[in-house]
Order: structure tokens, then sequence, then C-alpha cells
């Protein structure tokens, strides 16, 4: 599989007060205005924990940091929402069996319904759900989008028919099929054309392997707000691309002509427009963050914790450093693995002295791949994975 590699440079700067005094303070700029501006749970998405997200607007719910826990799964009333557009009516998931989806490019095309999906298959996956906007909100030159945090990810176990399974109960692929292009079932506005708006994405054919249409999440029907009756899951690959309400499957020579596709989840420098050329958000890349202590703690042993995931490999190993980076530790994981597309708790022991302490993890998957101190800009502020930004200021007292 080709992985994409967001465009990254290594900065060999020292952990200066300066410069670590600013990034916090955006950090704590950008948690006093999620506070201040506290709005209800959207209908759809009643159902969540209020105090465990933060609501930006109806159609982006951030999970807070300190709610992701130490269990390694993330309950599904604090998982993040983002909607490209917006949710279709509640009355799709009243008969979720009766779903139909139709599924081109294959030899014997045609549609089948979730209950048809559901004599084909079974197979469950852990992975890791994120956005490609996931901190944004630390980017410096304020990209424009949801301003998240480390909240618009989490950890999940989806469970349906594979979707290679599939395409093998439907006479198998048809010649030239280079992309897996998945349409959305949202209600799109009359009088505009569709392919403007529409959510369809392709990701390249080697996603085939561990590929789901997925009906349960964390062992419950998929709710309307992740994506109900039945979604497209994508082990590794970004949320965008994991198509919600999943109406049609197609294989396809070329990468799909719609806006999201064709211009959208592009990495860009800033500045400059979306195009077909530029690289496309699809394959995660290696992060992880501290979610315990993230303001103040008593001086003597803490144990400090967090989450951390390799992608589309698995996580190796996560130091972390109570100092700014100046010195490192070796962290442990705690509790099972779950697979290769799943995040790990992580956790370090450590004696902490009066003071403010700047900790951070570093992340390194197991090809070698490690997270950058500092994180090259893009345009729409996608991908962010330097440790650097994700650091929190701990006082201790």
């Amino acid at each position: 599989m080709n992985q994409f590699q967001l465009p990254r440079r290594h900065f060999l700067i020292a952990a200066g007060s300066a410069g670590m005094a600013t990034a916090l303070s955006d950090q704590l700029r950008i948690s006093s205005a999620s506070a201040q501006e506290a709005k209800p749970l959207p209908q759809y998405a009643a159902w969540k924990n209020p105090d465990a997200m933060i609501v930006h607007s109806s159609e982006t719910l951030e999970t807070k940091r300190e709610f992701f826990g130490t269990s390694g799964i993330t309950p599904e009333d604090m998982l993040y929402v983002r909607n490209n557009v917006p949710a279709p009516d509640e009355s799709i998931v009243a008969n979720r069996d009766a779903w139909e989806i139709e599924i081109e490019g294959v030899r014997n095309p045609g549609k089948k319904t979730l209950a048809d999906l559901k004599k084909l298959g079974l197979e469950s996956v852990a992975m890791v759900l994120q956005c490609s906007g996931n901190g944004r909100g630390f980017h410096k030159h304020k990209a424009s989008g949801t301003p998240w945090t480390v909240g618009a990810a989490g950890n999940v176990i989806w469970s349906g028919v594979p979707v290679r399974e599939v395409v093998k109960a439907m006479g198998g692929l048809a010649d030239g099929r280079n992309f897996i292009t998945g349409t959305g079932g949202e209600q799109l506005p009359a009088n505009i054309d569709p392919k403007t708006i529409m959510v369809e994405r392709s990701v390249p054919i080697a996603a085939l392997e561990d590929a789901l249409l997925a009906w349960e999440i964390n062992g419950k029907p998929i709710s309307l707000a992740h994506g109900g009756p039945l979604r497209l899951v994508l082990p590794g690959y970004y949320g965008v691309n994991n198509v919600k309400y999943i109406k049609k499957l197609a294989f396809t020579e070329k990468e799909s002509d719609a806006t999201i596709q064709r211009t959208g989840y592009r990495v860009r420098p800033p500045g400059q427009k979306g195009a077909p050329d530029q690289p496309s958000m699809w394959e995660m890349s290696v992060k992880s963050w501290i979610t315990h202590p993230l303001k103040e703690t008593d001086q003597g042993p803490v144990l400090i914790y967090g989450v951390a995931f390799g992608g589309n490999k698995s996580v190796k190993s996560v130091a972390v450093t109570t100092d700014g980076g100046q010195t490192w530790q070796e962290a442990r994981f705690v509790g099972p693995d779950l697979g290769k597309y799943a995040w790990r708790t992580f956790v370090l022991a450590a004696d902490l002295k009066p003071g403010t302490h700047i900790i951070a993890s570093r992340a390194t998957d197991v090809a070698g791949n490690t997270q950058p101190e500092e994180f090259e800009e893009n345009e729409r502020g996608y991908g962010h994975n330097g440790w650097r930004a994700h650091a929190v200021a701990v006082t201790v007292v």
C-alpha cells in the first residue's frame, strides 16, 4: 500500500520558554473560548454526554481531552461528530435491515439490503476514527474550519461484512478498478449540482483488504450521528473517507469528480486553492497526546498517561518528556493490543517537583516513523501531529 505522508519538516529548536508559552497560550485560548461559547447538543446527537463534548456547531462536536479515559475504547456517547452536510432524517434508521446499497464496478453489479449483507460475512476491527482537521487549532496561521485540538478522534470497534466478501459474492472486481468510491446517503438540496456538495470519496483499491461495510459500533447498531444504518469503514484512513449512510459503493478506474474529492481535503501551502494533483487526506500518520495530568497536580509521584497510534501501522513505542523536550523517558503500554489500527493507552510514572512542567509525548510506529517536533503549515490545517503543539503546561503544587 502506498502510504500518504503529509509534508513535514523537523525543526531542531530548544525548548525555549517563549515559543512554548505561545503554543500553550493558544491551547488555553481555544479551551477557554470553547467553554465560554458552550452550545446545546443538536437533536440528532442529544443522547451524547453533554459534559464530555464541546459543541462547535450543529455538525461538529469534539471530545474534551480529559474524557478519553484509560480503557482504550471511546464510548459512542463521547465520540466526536463531523458532518460535511447535515445528517439525514432519523427515519433512515427506523428499518435498518431494509437499507439498500448499490454496488458497481464488479462483474455482477446490483443492489444489496443490509439484511443481505449480514448473510455474506462478519468481522470486527478496532480502529482510530480521526477527522482530517484534528489539531487544526494548533496551526499558527489560524486555518479556516473547526479549531479542533485533540478531540476530533476516538478509538472504536466496528462490526460488519468485509468488503472483499461482498466483491466475491458479486463475481469479483471488474477490470481496471483502481479506487474504492463511496457515496453517502445525505439528503441534498434541490436545484444545486449534487457534485458540489455530496459526500463521495475515493481511496486506493489497496484499502479493500481491511475495508468493512459496518452496521455496529462498540457492539450496538450504529447511530445516525455516526453513519447508521450502514457505514463504509476504512481502517487507517482519515474520517472523511469512512462514508456515512453509504448508499453506493463503486470500484472505479478514476477518483470521484465530486468537489469533496477533486479539490477538497487536499494538502497545499497556505494561500493556495485545492487541486486534484495535490496530496489527498487518505492514510493517517503516527500521533499521540497526553490526557492526564492536564492543568494541575500535586508534587511527588504522578502517573502521566495518554493515547498513541500509528495510523495505518502499529504504534511501537512512546516517549514522554516533562521538561519541554530536554529529556525523554519511555512509557509503557497498558491494556490489550487491539490491532495495528487501534490506539494504545500509555503510562509513565514520574516524580514531579513544584513548578510548571511542559509535558508531551512522542510516538514511533513499527516502520520507524516518529512524530515530528514541529509540523509544516498547510492551508486547511490538516494532519497536525507535531508533538510540541500537543504539549500541556502542568502546574505542580
